[in-house]
């Protein structure tokens, strides 16, 4: 497909990493107008577009996104379904976030004194976690024996730059 010097030179602003793709999504459109050459309106009306979906993103970026930190001993007898059924229900500890929320990590961690805690929240990190839920199994003095790390494990995350909260389901 032919291009105009101008709609060349608007496409050369797109990165790199994605310039064959949007120039493939260019053209299919044009074709689909019958039209036989790219013009500098229909690389400007693409951009529009895929400004649109960009904004979309930047909503979607708002979403909270938590990780929840279990006992490893408990976890061994515990499979989590309280901790779920409180987020999904929104109950409890969870009763502060919206719709937009999502679980994006469960792990334990990783036996006394909560050696794992530190590597898995920097992981976590790159995918956006916002909140630390400490699992109610961590805190109780009934039923489980109380983590007595619960407070370095706290301090670890909390140095991190990542919200703390004591608890989900009870």
């Amino acid at each position: 497909m032919e291009w105009t010097t101008e709609a060349s030179g608007e496409l050369e602003k797109v990165p790199e990493h994605v310039r064959k793709m949007a120039k493939m999504g260019i053209e299919t459109s044009v074709e689909k107008k019958g039209k036989g050459i790219v013009t500098l309106e229909d690389v400007r009306e693409a951009a529009q577009r895929f400004g649109a979906l960009m904004e979309k993103d930047e909503k979607d970026n708002k979403t909270t996104r938590i990780a929840v930190v279990r006992c490893d001993i408990v976890s061994e007898t515990c499979p989590g379904v309280a901790c779920f059924k409180s987020f999904n229900k929104r109950k409890v500890h969870f009763s502060e976030y919206g719709p937009d929320t999502e679980i994006i990590g469960f792990f334990t961690c990783g036996g006394c004194p909560g050696r794992r805690v530190f590597r898995l929240v920097d992981s976590l990190m790159k995918h956006g976690v916002d909140v630390v839920h400490l699992s109610s199994c961590m805190l109780m003095d009934t039923g489980y024996p109380k983590c007595p790390h619960i407070d370095e494990i706290k301090k670890m995350i909390l140095k991190k730059g990542v919200k703390v909260v004591e608890g989900t389901h009870h």
